[in-house]
């Protein structure tokens, strides 16, 4: 695939082993830019040599790769899918809506990085020539793929624009983000909340404390126990939400081991005994909230390690924002922040392409309102 002047060449590779590590980190983060620990080369390839991402998963890798005179200048993580599980956008209606037509919806191309609904850069690349010959080259992978749709999900908002100029469905979510305005301690924090939500946070974290050692595990301090402990919360978490998790344990073995100073563990312990587990990732500017879980139940436990030490460990560091990752209007009322969510689809399909088109445009003002509303409600005193 080539562009007018054949001087950017666009290829597909079926896994990241292809392509050095470097090479691909100098597009997914390249200097000067916030660092982004799920585009990594090291995060992406965990999961496709661990076996987590593969096509006997339904995640059949074809990244893109963009050349210009033979140098890497750009790539996108892409995959070929026969479901949509471990997505956080949901498509299932538009998928039922067009096999009830008759219609087939997969395979579908995914834009994303893996279970994991967090905002970044999707197409890798630094300028928009280079990433409109991507967003070319992955339409036309859809044809000769015989794809229904393709779907770019968690996209920052300028690429979510950028798309929806060439013609994709542009899509808004919400999540709950906490800011972090200049605080030294988390009673600072404290103090810019109303007197009855700084009470309530309080009486949550000493109740969450009441008998338990909190130990914070970060730049390889975690040892194979704790990593072990940490899956079986997983694995007892995944298994009541969602029914089959997605992760396995060689997965975070790997984690473990490329990117210890990127991860922060969590561990909570009754006199030396360890009950329940969170996992964060380190980014430049954010803490990314992923995994929890336990094995008792403690009154406020979960708000304490996912939410409070989250807070916590990013006023330390310096951090400018916490990410807890998808839903949870409960985060709200703990100081998070509605914030928009961005995702671009093209849908081969003219007459699901169109109904979809018309569904968004009731959908989006919508959201848009919702997310103000909950602007509204946040604890903070001038929102009182």
């Amino acid at each position: 695939m080539m562009d007018g002047a054949d001087a950017l060449r666009i290829e597909a590779i079926d896994g990241l082993a292809k392509i050095n590590e470097a090479t691909w980190d100098a597009c997914a983060n390249p200097p000067g830019a916030p660092y982004d620990p799920f585009a990594s080369w090291a995060f992406l390839e965990a999961l496709e040599s661990s076996g987590c991402v593969s096509a006997e998963a339904g995640w059949r890798p074809l990244h893109l790769i963009a050349r210009e005179h033979g140098a890497i200048v750009g790539a996108m993580p892409l995959y070929l899918k026969d479901h949509s599980y471990g997505e956080y956008v949901f498509d299932h209606a538009w998928a039922d809506a067009l096999m009830r037509a008759g219609g087939r919806y997969y395979p579908k191309l995914q834009c994303a990085i893996p279970f994991t609904p967090v905002t970044g850069r999707r197409i890798m690349a630094s300028t928009p020539t280079i990433r409109r010959a991507l967003a070319a080259g992955a339409l036309d992978v859809l044809r000769r793929t015989r794809a229904s749709s393709l779907h770019v999900t968690f996209a920052d908002s300028g690429q979510a624009g950028e798309l929806a100029a060439l013609g994709l469905l542009r899509r808004t979510g919400v999540q709950f983000h906490w800011f972090n305005d200049g605080y030294q301690t988390f009673e600072d924090f404290l103090a810019a909340l109303s007197s009855q939500k700084r009470k309530g946070i309080r009486r949550e974290r000493e109740r969450a404390h009441e008998g338990l050692t909190i130990r914070r595990l970060t730049a390889g301090e975690s040892s194979e126990r704790d990593w072990d402990f940490f899956f079986a919360c997983y694995m007892d978490t995944g298994s009541r939400k969602w029914g089959s998790p997605y992760l396995n344990r060689d997965f975070f073995r790997l984690l473990g081991e490329r990117l210890a100073d990127r991860v922060l563990l969590i561990i909570a312990e009754d006199r030396g005994k360890p009950i329940a587990a969170a996992l964060n990732l380190i980014g430049s500017d954010a803490l990314y909230g992923r995994y929890w879980g336990s094995i008792e139940r403690r009154d406020f436990l979960h708000f304490e390690l996912c939410y409070y030490q989250a807070i916590d460990f990013a006023i330390e560091r310096g951090l400018a924002r916490v990410e807890a990752g998808a839903q949870g209007e409960h985060k709200l009322t703990r100081g998070y922040a509605p914030v928009a969510t961005h995702s671009a689809h093209w849908i081969a399909h003219a007459g699901l392409r169109d109904a979809v088109s018309r569904y968004l445009d009731s959908e989006t003002p919508a959201m848009a309102e919702e997310i103000e509303m909950l602007a509204a409600h946040t604890p903070f005193k001038d929102c009182t």
